[in-house]
């Protein structure tokens, strides 16, 4: 009996000895899929022209991620029909297609980063395979960096990409580039597997992953020169800025006091006539430069779309096609009795800083003044009344400026009763009280720029937030500017020099071969404090880059109508607004 036992217990033992089990623990996998073979002969050379396919085979189950969007084929292949795999994981890819290839040429798949094992996601960082039609494999390459012109910002994950077209008697800019490849985040970049010819190199920030620049859409970068490519080249260098918009009518819509006509571009002069026999009696503004066209007139006297919604005809040239010639553009119009002529603080706060003049803004186009009835007194003082003066401003119609002897630390009210502010065919509806004080001159601080190498032309020095929002800015010349009165903070500073003097900061057109103009961009935040006067040199030709990742910046909240774009150059500081995008004198 005890033998019995003995001999169950030792069976038993060895049988869970011999139990198979799952390990546990185990290094992690790091290692990314290896490259093992493919359907194309280990030489890569004499490829078919008539091969319909590309397949890669790896050790392990790849995915493959935003391939759109990663992979580039150059020259590119039109019509590809299937990529594997899609959504399950295969130990190949297959890439197929229609066209025949052209003889004679280098072929390049460049996957960037979208081929990963599907276990851990580890990635085949810039997997590249090339093969060649003819009988050798073109082994030239241009390397080089990208730099966005007048970011403040770090290199960060970017949608760059690098092109480069064969120099012929017509060249197609709207196709894909006959070679390309992406900008790492770096803002590396190399083009692999060129064949010797002349090129002309362009770079820009593909938004839409088409591989096609889009003017006025997407920042672009480019050498006037051809690139002749006889050997290998490396240190090609190159610029993204602002792309030039093509002038294009958009839409037109209804607003307080009228009509706006919008436009993409910077059309320098547009003419407009309403084709509607019901409007007569109409202004039309534009300033030179900006998008929108407002045509006002009075929808009540003329009987527009009081009842119902009228459609309304315009025609329109914006300087694109034939001078004399006028386009249609229409809008059904329905009068919005809501939409009244209104003032209100321009001042982005109740302090008003020293030496400035307090600002009023209008949703109308300001056409007079009648300050008669105004009443400007100091707070809690209402037997007396204080001299003052008040102008629509000369850069912006919108706006209305009041000067008076303002003594800092004292408080104000300003009255403006209804239908003292008149527009073509409006007067604003309904009195207003603003209450304000005159902020004290030690609450601000001074900064002063010794520029070396400072433009020979005139040119906008900018202080900016970490967001580029514009907050002062100044246009002017020389080697040394000032500002008087700034709210303590850090300031990012960039300067655009108006090269041709035409008062506007031009962008880059790539089409006419224009470079856009100067910039330059601070390689150190300007700090300023209250009752301090900061000084700073800066040498333009100092290439060092400015780090934005620890800054703090004063508050601001500042107000404009969206189309009001040039700055008051007649007070020592421009105080801008997010809208003041476009540059001008």
């Amino acid at each position: 009996m005890k033998r019995f036992l003995f001999l169950f217990v030792i069976g038993f033992l060895l049988q869970s000895c011999a139990r198979v089990g799952s390990p546990i623990g185990g290094s992690k996998d790091t290692l990314a899929p290896k490259f093992l073979s493919s359907n194309i002969d280990t030489t890569r050379v004499n490829v078919p022209t008539d091969i319909k396919e590309l397949r890669l085979d790896f050790d392990e189950y790849v995915t493959l991620k935003d391939v759109s969007k990663n992979l580039i084929i150059s020259p590119p292949i039109k019509n590809i029909t299937r990529i594997i795999p899609s959504n399950i994981a295969n130990k190949f890819i297959l890439i197929q297609w229609k066209d025949t290839l052209q003889a004679n040429t280098t072929y390049n798949f460049n996957f960037g980063n979208s081929i990963g094992d599907n276990n851990e996601g580890n990635i085949l960082r810039y997997f590249n395979f090339a093969f060649s039609t003819g009988s050798k494999l073109d082994d030239l390459y241009i390397s080089g960096e990208i730099k966005d012109a007048l970011s403040t910002k770090k290199p960060g994950e970017n949608k760059y990409v690098v092109g480069l077209y064969q120099v012929k008697d017509t060249m197609n800019y709207r196709q894909k580039p006959y070679y390309i490849t992406k900008v790492d985040d770096d803002g590396y970049f190399e083009l692999n597997y060129l064949s010797p010819g002349k090129y002309r190199i362009v770079a820009f920030e593909d938004e839409n992953g088409n591989s096609i620049y889009d003017p006025g859409k997407e920042k672009v970068g480019f050498q006037k020169d051809e690139v002749v490519v006889e050997k290998s080249i490396s240190g090609l260098n190159l610029k993204l800025y602002p792309s030039r918009k093509p002038v294009k009518y958009l839409e037109m819509k209804e607003i307080p006091g009228g009509v706006q006509m919008a436009f993409e571009g910077k059309p320098e002069e547009v003419r407009v006539q309403p084709l509607n026999e019901k409007i007569k009696d109409y202004k039309v503004t534009h300033a030179p430069k900006s998008d929108t066209v407002r045509i006002w007139f009075d929808a009540v006297k003329s009987d527009v779309g009081q009842t119902t919604t009228e459609n309304l005809k315009f025609g329109y040239n914006a300087g694109v096609g034939k001078k004399d010639s006028l386009y249609n553009a229409s809008l059904f119009y329905k009068y919005n009795t809501k939409n009244a002529m209104d003032i209100n603080s321009d001042n982005g706060g109740s302090l008003l800083p020293p030496g400035e003049d307090f600002k009023m803004v209008s949703n109308y186009y300001i056409d007079k003044l009648n300050t008669d009835k105004w009443i400007f007194r100091a707070a809690g003082d209402s037997l007396n009344t204080l001299p003052f003066t008040a102008r629509i401003s000369e850069k912006n119609p919108y706006q209305i400026l009041v000067k008076a002897d303002f003594v800092a630390g004292k408080k104000y009210q300003l009255t403006v009763p209804k239908e003292t502010v008149s527009s073509f065919y409006a007067k604003n509806f309904q009195s207003k009280r603003f209450d304000f004080e005159a902020d004290k001159v030690e609450n601000y601080g001074s900064l002063k720029f010794i520029l070396q190498n400072a433009p020979a032309s005139s040119y906008w020095i900018q202080l900016l937030d970490t967001s580029d929002k514009v907050l002062y800015q100044k246009y002017t010349k020389g080697s040394e500017v000032k500002f008087d009165i700034l709210k303590p903070g850090e300031y990012i500073v960039r300067i655009l020099v108006d090269n041709n003097g035409n008062g506007y900061w031009d962008e880059s057109d790539f089409q006419n071969n224009a470079f856009a103009e100067d910039s330059y961009i601070y390689y150190k935040t300007a700090v300023v404090r209250p009752l301090w006067d900061s000084n700073e040199n800066w040498d333009l030709k100092d290439t060092r880059v400015l780090d934005t990742s620890k800054l703090s910046f004063p508050k601001t909240n500042t107000a404009t109508p969206k189309d009001t774009k040039k700055p008051d150059l007649k007070s020592n500081n421009t105080l801008l607004s997010p809208a003041g995008s476009t540059l001008t004198r």
